[in-house]
């Protein structure tokens, strides 16, 4: 918390017609300068801010507003009127209609509404709001003098929230469950104007007088001190001089510690604390450890170190994660220890700055400015929610005449297809792609519900590969949303991690398990091994033995691909790992993530190139008889495009069963698995945690796996294997027609393995075709 009267200079710039700003807080804009205030005048920079505060009693007999303008911002401070003998419900009444007014004066058209307190959410909850904000910067509910209400108020303003923020790591784990859109944001720094305090700076009159050393605090003085710990210090280093500068507030000022080296200087300007800072060798922060402490992240903390001034405090429990191993950081458990903390400070601080290398690296990542940006991509995004996908128009079958011949015909337009597509297309070659189904993208396509939440049709596609190649080929059409996949898997009551991790043991037999060592000695203990391992049950068994592999994997196997695990070949299995640590990811690739902007308007950005045709609802036999291209392409089933003459491949295909819930979040993680045969459907997916996006309602995927429909995955057995050799026999007889991805070659294989596979094909058919003579700029970054 800053102490303040006056404001750093904010920048002139014009104002955007974008959604003005209400701020609705507890804090006066003039009382101190701490997290609001740096948001709001950041924020004032681009659209209109209004800092609506609580209201003022008066003597006049209506409701008026009064608005403040402050030099050095564009923020304008709201302050409501209210004749002092209204009830509260008058008054709330009365601040609804001041709201509407203020809307309405100043043209306004569904602001962006900001709570730094969920009580003001009562009277401005009717308002048609472009986005809505909780900041909860503190747990407010826990200081003195609550209103009895707030928690209720906050669990309805959080019910409408776009997005939640929170003012520390603590608070966000308490809320974290509470919201499906909601981020951590401690607290940051303005580092230029507190490094000012490094240099030699003129000593304030009224500290001028003060003896050395001095250690120093600022901040609202209140029911957060630990008033008995600055007593005793002060009293156990007479030759101290302890300095506190702020507003005293909810306590008596008879109350404060008195003594001959214990100074108070009253409220200061945050132009002038660097100057006071300068005049102090340490930096204190003497809190209390109480219900309004807990979830604290003090902004003083990353201030007092850009100053270069030591710190000595209590154990915040936000400071000490963030700052526990920081040099230049003392932390006290008692009165007796905070001034043996002090003495060291002390003598850090005259030993020159060498340890203030590694705090410069640390608050080089914490400003104020960095804040800001991330914040408001959110809250743009909070604005911005598009109510449908931006789906392509793209030809169809008899409505187009086809000029041939192509160079190229490109049979379906999933992964294989669209990469094989746009560099076929760069290298100068003419290329139709066609696919049976009214859209691109094959399994991964994804759209915009009915209620405008993007879903993917055909259940979850998860990003994430180990190669730096295929990431940097899809990032030339995405952007990317970090995305760290993890999955539940329902057992009764109870919901484990899946892959089995040390979590998951623990939980499921009671035990307590502490590091690698004892998860797998525990697993060693239950393991079967086998002597050869060739089947999906002899990988788990052999691993984990068979009552865990009856708990997680026979079930789900049986489901999923409608045998016994001991019928299908080891690779099903063997691609969930099983863990002895407590890592929760699903998986553990280099690179994870979900494409900005969706899978379809990936595919769409891929297949926009002069040299490539896109027919959807178009089959494959009909482009056949026309003898369109010179070479085909095919990524469909190998054994459809042989007319299924050596016999028909078996395949593994889905169905879902997708819903919409009036709900922000409906489940824990993105996914949950099912692997009690009792259950029909094997998982659930909530996709807006694959997706992040920002919405009131959740839609959800019921997922059941069945022997007939759309051909999904090969099923690994030896005499499925042995059938597709004879395809590929043939395949390799015909040098017309070239055969990729998890279809066209019979193999099981994840995203990101069929991009490199396209590309390693692309690489052997310019080869074949002579295309390295026309090749410009086709090389991958």
């Amino acid at each position: 918390m800053n102490v303040l009267n006056s404001f750093p200079q904010a920048s002139a710039t014009s104002l955007p017609p974008g959604s003005p700003l209400i701020c609705f807080s507890h804090l006066r804009w003039d009382f101190v300068l701490q997290r609001p205030q740096h948001l709001m005048q950041r924020f004032s920079r681009h659209r209109q801010v209004f800092f609506f505060e609580e209201f003022i009693p008066t003597d006049h007999h209506l409701a008026y507003l009064e608005i403040h303008p402050f030099e050095g911002t564009s923020v304008k401070a709201v302050r409501p009127r209210i004749p002092h003998w209204w009830s509260d419900g008058e008054r709330q009444k009365a601040l609804g209609r001041l709201l509407d007014d203020l809307i309405a004066l100043h043209g306004a058209k569904r602001p962006i509404l900001w709570f730094y307190t969920p009580m003001m959410f009562a009277f401005a909850q009717h308002v048609d709001a472009a986005a809505v904000v909780y900041d909860c910067m503190d747990e407010l509910a826990n200081f003195r003098f609550a209103p009895p209400h707030l928690k209720e108020m906050e669990t309805a303003l959080m019910a409408r929230a776009d997005a939640v923020f929170t003012g520390g790591i603590s608070l966000y784990e308490a809320k974290k469950d509470r919201h499906d859109n909601i981020h951590a944001f401690p607290s940051s720094v303005d580092t230029n104007h507190f490094q000012t305090a490094r240099t030699t700076l003129a000593d304030p009159a009224d500290q001028a007088g003060i003896s050395h050393p001095r250690l120093g605090y600022y901040g609202v003085i209140d029911e957060r001190l630990d008033l008995d710990l600055i007593r005793t210090a002060a009293a156990l280093r007479p030759n101290y001089s302890f300095v506190f500068l702020g507003p005293i507030a909810k306590i008596s000022p008879s109350d404060l510690p008195k003594a001959a080296n214990i100074h108070y200087l009253g409220q200061k300007n945050y132009a002038d604390l660097p100057s006071y800072l300068s005049g102090w060798e340490a930096a204190l922060m003497p809190f209390a450890l109480n219900e309004a402490t807990r979830f604290i992240s003090p902004t003083k903390t990353p201030e007092y170190l850009a100053a270069g001034r030591p710190v000595v405090s209590t154990r915040i429990a936000d400071v000490v994660r963030t700052y526990g191993n920081a040099p230049g950081v003392f932390f006290a458990d008692d009165s007796d220890d905070f001034a043996r903390c002090c003495d060291a400070a002390l003598g850090l601080a005259g030993s020159g700055k060498p340890w203030l290398e590694d705090v410069d690296a640390r608050l080089a990542r914490s400003s104020w400015d960095a804040t800001f940006d991330h914040m408001a991509r959110i809250v743009d995004q909070a604005v911005g929610v598009p109510l449908s996908a931006k789906e392509k128009s793209y030809r169809r079958s008899g409505s187009m005449s086809l000029r041939k011949p192509y160079d190229y015909l490109v049979v379906g337009a999933g992964f294989a297809g669209s990469v094989l597509a746009e560099r076929l297309a760069v290298d100068g070659r003419r290329v139709l792609v066609c696919d049976r189904r009214s859209h691109i993208g094959g399994n991964a396509y994804d759209h915009c519900d009915e209620a405008g939440i993007r879903v993917h049709k055909y259940g979850p596609h998860i990003f994430h590969t180990n190669s730096e190649d295929v990431f940097a080929y899809l990032s030339r059409f995405t952007g990317w949303r970090p995305y760290e996949h993890r999955v539940l898997a329902q057992l009764g009551d109870l919901r484990l991690p899946i892959p089995i991790n040390r979590t998951t043991l623990n939980a499921l037999y009671g035990l307590n398990l502490s590091n690698d060592v004892e998860a797998e000695r525990f697993l060693s203990t239950r393991a079967e091994p086998c002597a050869k391992v060739t089947t999906s049950k002899d990988v788990v068994v052999s691993q984990v033995g068979l009552e865990l592999y009856r708990i997680f994997f026979e079930g789900y196997t049986r489901k999923q691909w409608g045998l016994d695990p001991s019928e299908l070949d080891r690779s099903v299995t063997a691609r969930i790992p099983t863990r002895t640590n407590e890592d929760d990811r699903y998986f553990l690739d280099r690179f994870q993530a979900m494409p900005l902007d969706g899978y379809t308007r990936m595919f769409e950005r891929m297949l926009d190139h002069e040299n490539i045709t896109v027919m959807v609802d178009t089959d494959f036999k009909e482009l056949r008889r026309q003898g369109v291209a010179n070479h085909v392409i095919f990524t469909g089933p190998i054994d459809e495009y042989f007319d299924f003459r050596l016999g028909q491949l078996p395949y593994r295909s889905l169905k879902f069963r997708h819903e919409t819930h009036d709900m922000r979040r409906m489940l824990p993680a993105g996914v949950i698995n099912f692997p009690s045969e009792d259950v029909p459907y094997t998982r659930v997916t909530e996709y807006k945690h694959l997706t992040g996006q920002i919405h009131p309602k959740t839609s959800i995927s019921y997922e059941y796996a069945c022997a007939d429909g759309d051909p999904y995955y090969p099923i690994p057995r030896p005499e499925n294997q042995a059938l597709y050799r004879q395809y590929e026999a043939l395949a390799r007889a015909r040098s017309d027609v070239t055969f990729v991805g998890r279809l066209g070659t019979y193999k099981y294989y994840n995203m990101d393995q069929v991009v490199g596979q396209a590309l390693a094909t692309h690489r052997r058919l310019q080869k074949l075709h002579g295309l390295t003579d026309i090749m410009v700029n086709t090389k991958l970054d």
